[in-house]
């Protein structure tokens, strides 16, 4: 009988070295690929109907024209935070992402993964400033408003495409909390714009969707590209993967739903349509929310099943 010993290299490894033959590599979620492409097209399929609803029909005019008419019942304080939030936001967004990928990138050597990264975010941008350029302008149908488009926010799109550029770098064990911050930071970058009269509720979610639309394949790939860092022993393992970071989303998303159900009903078949001050505008806000975190407990939930469950206690 003849023993062989393996040589020991003194090369440095590459990005995603392969786990040894025979190591239990566990096993990540089933049918990721399909989920990634139906979550890709159903964002699409989302923003076109946004805009066909909000900008196309007297409905949807009306509804997202009240929220950016009645904002200015609430301008005051809430507009000054709001306006200092959004002074900020361009150099804050880019900061914040700029030293969290470049950490992770450098500390980690996820190379690869920055590249699509960068792109994905790069790409929302750019798709954002197209979009504005070669979406018609708003036809009138009934409702006076600028005919001038707005849609997508380029704001919006700036904080949730740095929020997600964050979310894709880090491991799947702080996603959860990533996804949670990001999302919140996103929200409240559009809220900001409804409450400064910059933007139309519509104009926001398309923003998010647009950004959905770019992260997910984005994600997918880095997933694909990066199994051995993708990797994780699920929710709770870690703080910063608890369940709290889903729970806390997705509560505010249904007390939003309660809010947005309880303004419209309220003015709805004309009744209170004449006392209504503000009824409009927190149904846009409550749509905000919705969408924002929406999109956050879906993606944590999917990256999450997407990555790798840990098939061997950690040594």
């Amino acid at each position: 009988m003849t023993f062989r010993q393996e040589r020991t290299s003194t090369h440095p490894a590459s990005e995603y070295p392969k786990p040894p033959s025979g190591a239990p590599a566990g096993r990540p979620g089933r049918g990721t690929g399909f989920l990634f492409l139906l979550a890709t097209l159903v964002s699409m399929a989302a923003l076109a109907g946004t805009y066909y609803f909000f900008v196309r029909t007297t409905t949807g005019q009306f509804i997202d024209e009240s929220a950016l008419v009645e904002a200015v019942e609430i301008h005051g304080a809430a507009g000054k935070a709001a306006n200092k939030l959004l002074d900020w936001l361009p150099a804050l967004s880019l900061l914040i992402s700029a030293v969290v990928v470049l950490v992770v990138t450098v500390l980690k050597r996820r190379w690869t993964a920055a590249g699509i990264a960068v792109a994905a975010c790069v790409g929302a941008n750019v798709a954002t400033q197209i979009l504005k350029d070669i979406v018609p302008v708003r036809p009138y149908t009934g409702v006076e408003t600028l005919e001038l488009n707005s849609l997508p926010s380029g704001h919006t799109t700036l904080a949730a495409s740095a929020a997600a550029a964050v979310f894709l770098m880090v491991s799947p064990r702080w996603r959860p909390l990533a996804g949670f911050l990001g999302g919140s930071f996103a929200v409240a970058t559009g809220v900001s714009t409804l409450i400064n009269q910059w933007h139309r509720p519509a104009d926001v979610v398309a923003a998010f969707l647009v950004v959905a639309v770019f992260t997910l394949p984005a994600g997918w790939l880095i997933i694909r590209k990066g199994p051995r860092w993708n990797v994780w022993d699920g929710y709770g393992e870690h703080w910063a993967s608890s369940r709290l970071w889903l729970a806390l989303p997705a509560l505010a998303g249904l007390a939003a739903a309660a809010v947005a159900a309880f303004s419209l009903l309220s003015v709805a078949a004309g009744t209170g349509l004449e006392g209504s001050t503000t009824h409009y505008f927190w149904a846009g806000t409550a749509l905000i929310v919705i969408a924002g975190y929406l999109a956050t407990v879906g993606g944590v939930w999917l990256f999450g099943h997407a990555a790798r469950r840990r098939s061997a206690p950690r040594r």
